[in-house]
């Protein structure tokens, strides 16, 4: 059982702890500063049973130890991959980590995800969290402030909302990794959840996961418009769900910068209902492929394949070396901001 004496540490002297938001349907949200990460997330299922839809731990040292780095995780500089740990920026080029095969994956070893972040504010309903990251800090240009804030409506809206101030030009990509399962942590594969996305074009991949241009969703397995079960056309032998291993792909979003719906999500067998709303230009929709069953997440339950699927809100993947994508630079001075909505019924 997830407790807070199980995540009370310190980590290179610095306050590790577990918080909490709670509301009147009896919606829980439970979060640590190591990761800014989400850990638990119970809400009502349609008998009123309470179910944790996040895949997490039960303790820090779960999350210290697992192979899998990401569960729950604000993720940054940079979310999602950049071919060949490289970008320039303002004629200069810069060199990241290759931990990916030979791309940058999710701000490296040492993205955000690793960090353990000040608490800024505790409240019943909101929390927020803050990160400064150095000028040069995995390779990236300039200093950062990033804040990251948390608040629980009584609609159980979970509102995520992005800040970020640059002191140089440097590109940016945030978002947050948490593994859903609606029927319930440890309740086996998500195939048969059903799932709509509100895009009609996503970015193909070549074999690096890297985007090779834009494509439309019509008459492909990426055609989520429509509500479909997740696993229906998941073992078509469109090259796409090869390099994949399932999908792994970035929705086109025409947000325009505004708060817009992107997905919505159902539990089969919990009945349970996921909408994702944000204002940013894309979604990464995974179905952990890449679940090994290696990991023993919340009650001693191995992660299995696929018994997860995420919905990343985003800018595209490798967008700092894709002129045509929307970009990714914040410019010195500039405040980024960015608001990504779950919400549960």
């Amino acid at each position: 059982m997830t407790s807070t004496d199980t995540f009370n540490r310190n980590i290179d002297g610095q306050s590790v702890g577990l918080f909490k938001l709670t509301n009147k349907n009896g919606t829980q949200v439970s979060f640590t500063n190591y990761g800014c990460r989400i850990v638990r997330l119970v809400v009502a299922d349609k008998k009123g049973t309470p179910t944790d839809v996040v895949v997490g731990f039960d303790s820090l040292e779960g999350y210290l130890t697992a192979t899998e780095v990401y569960h729950g995780a604000t993720i940054g500089r940079y979310a999602n991959r950049i071919a060949n740990g490289r970008f320039s920026l303002n004629h200069k080029s810069y060199e990241l980590e290759r931990n990916n095969g030979k791309n940058h994956l999710h701000g490296g070893t040492g993205g955000f995800h690793t960090k353990v972040w000040k608490v800024e504010k505790a409240e019943a309903d909101q929390l927020v969290f803050s990160y400064v990251s150095l000028d040069g800090e995995e390779g990236y240009p300039g200093t950062l402030e990033v804040q990251v804030s948390f608040r629980l409506t009584e609609n159980n809206e979970l509102t995520i909302g992005y800040r970020a101030i640059a002191e140089k030009d440097t590109i940016l990509n945030l978002t947050n990794h948490s593994y859903f399962n609606l029927n319930g942590q440890g309740n086996g594969p998500i195939l048969n959840h059903t799932l709509q996305i509100f895009s009609e074009y996503y970015t193909p991949v070549n074999a690096d996961l890297i985007p090779t241009g834009i494509a439309p969703v019509e008459g492909t397995p990426f055609d989520f418009r429509t509500p479909e079960k997740i696993g229906k056309r998941i073992h078509d032998t469109h090259p796409q769900l090869k390099y994949g291993n399932g999908y792994d792909h970035n929705y086109i979003l025409n947000t325009n910068g505004q708060l817009k719906q992107a997905a919505r999500a159902e539990g089969d067998k919990s009945g349970i209902i996921l909408e994702v709303f944000t204002d940013q230009p894309g979604m990464q929709f995974y179905t952990g492929n890449f679940m090994s069953g290696e990991n023993l997440i919340k009650g001693d339950v191995p992660d299995d394949f696929r018994t997860a699927f995420c919905l990343e809100t985003q800018h595209y993947p490798d967008a700092p070396n894709h002129p045509e994508f929307p970009t990714v630079v914040v410019n010195a001075g500039q405040t980024f901001h960015s608001t990504t909505i779950y919400k549960f019924s």
